[in-house]
């Protein structure tokens, strides 16, 4: 009894010099509000509001449909261009898209005289330029097979999960699982050495504590204020702001949350012990969090990884949270579906736990 009591009145003095500390509270409130809209809003992966201009030299019912298939939000509305302005338009940068359908398209097309029409594209947007090209391809393509067969031969595809294929969606929610890593080891890491370097780390040295107790004090305090922030995040900016339909239980994901923070927040006091200082902290840390933060599944598919790389990483907590993040919140997993997962994080957990408290204990006494 008298070590739960201890623990809640660390972690009561931890939560209070957090309060004070006005460049952490900045930096909580900076990552998961700014750091998750911003990206999830702002940066678009894929062919998003693309300018396009067609020269319509056939005047046909094809070459109308054909204009028409470009919809929002890939692309804006289709501007009619004389054929003389084609050149002005593209050397001004006035569209990225500027399609030109030669006469006679449509007779051509049902001789099976097999028609080209010419597709013009401004290079230097790159990425539109790239994948709009091949949106383009493919609109037509199965414009054309409409047409020639009626709409009776053809499979069409819908979404009824994000229909737009909104790239952002899915980005809010890496984003929040990418801070919660940044902030677990940053938070535990920092508070121990700040501890160090202030001398109070010696003044409860003194008192009838137990690394143990003050190890979990670190680990639970910094843990709840992640979880708090990361709820409010979710309502807030994700759900309220972003739009983001989240299908899931917010409760395990939070309960699956807290459960990761018990393993990273232990990989930041491991750090902190092999630090002695603050800045020697951060450069200790970057080489840990950048592979957490890249190689967990959430940038690039774990499939996509080299066999031994992907037998690595499943030793990394961020790997086994990032899976289960996206069960619960897009898929409605439940814990029967996510178990192996929690049960990966709980091991990981306790065994980071484990090497950090001994660390701990040894760099008491050094």
């Amino acid at each position: 009894m008298h070590r739960l009591n201890h623990t809640l009145r660390l972690g009561l003095k931890e939560l209070t010099s957090l309060r004070h500390d006005s460049v952490l509270l900045l930096f909580l409130l900076y990552a998961f509000s700014v750091a998750i809209y911003m990206p999830a809003a702002g940066s678009v992966i894929g062919v998003h509001n693309a300018s396009v201009a067609v020269i319509d030299e056939d005047h046909s019912h094809v070459s109308r449909k054909l204009g028409e298939a470009l919809q929002p939000p890939e692309f804006q509305a289709a501007v009619a261009l004389p054929y003389d302005q084609l050149d002005a338009a593209m050397d001004s940068g006035l569209y990225t898209f500027v399609i030109n359908i030669p006469a006679n398209f449509q007779s051509d097309l049902l001789a099976g005289r097999s028609p080209e029409l010419q597709v013009n594209v401004d290079a230097t947007a790159m990425s539109q330029a790239f994948m709009g090209a091949g949106y383009i391809g493919r609109i037509f393509e199965r414009e054309l097979l409409d047409y020639a067969n009626q709409g009776s031969a053809l499979l069409t595809a819908r979404a009824l999960f994000n229909p737009n294929l909104e790239g952002g969606w899915f980005l809010a929610v890496i984003q929040i699982v990418n801070n919660i890593t940044i902030l677990a080891i940053i938070l535990t890491g920092t508070a121990l050495l700040r501890e160090r370097e202030h001398g109070t780390l010696d003044h409860l040295l003194v008192l009838p504590l137990t690394a143990l107790e003050i190890m979990l004090a670190k680990i639970a305090s910094n843990a709840l204020v992640v979880v708090l922030c990361t709820w409010v995040s979710l309502e807030v900016v994700v759900k309220g702001l972003l739009g983001v339909p989240l299908a899931g239980s917010l409760g395990l994901f939070l309960a699956a949350t807290a459960l990761y923070l018990f393993a990273s927040t232990a990989l930041g006091i491991f750090l902190a012990t092999l630090a002695r200082s603050t800045p020697q902290f951060g450069l200790l840390a970057i080489p840990v969090i950048i592979p957490m933060l890249l190689l967990s599944g959430g940038s690039t598919p774990l499939d996509s990884m080299p066999q031994w790389l992907q037998w690595v990483m499943q030793l990394s907590p961020s790997t086994h949270f990032v899976s289960l993040s996206a069960a619960i919140l897009f898929r409605d997993a439940g814990v029967s579906v996510v178990w192996p997962d929690l049960l990966a994080l709980a091991a990981i957990g306790l065994a980071f736990f484990a090497i950090a408290l001994a660390r701990f204990r040894r760099s008491l006494t050094s």
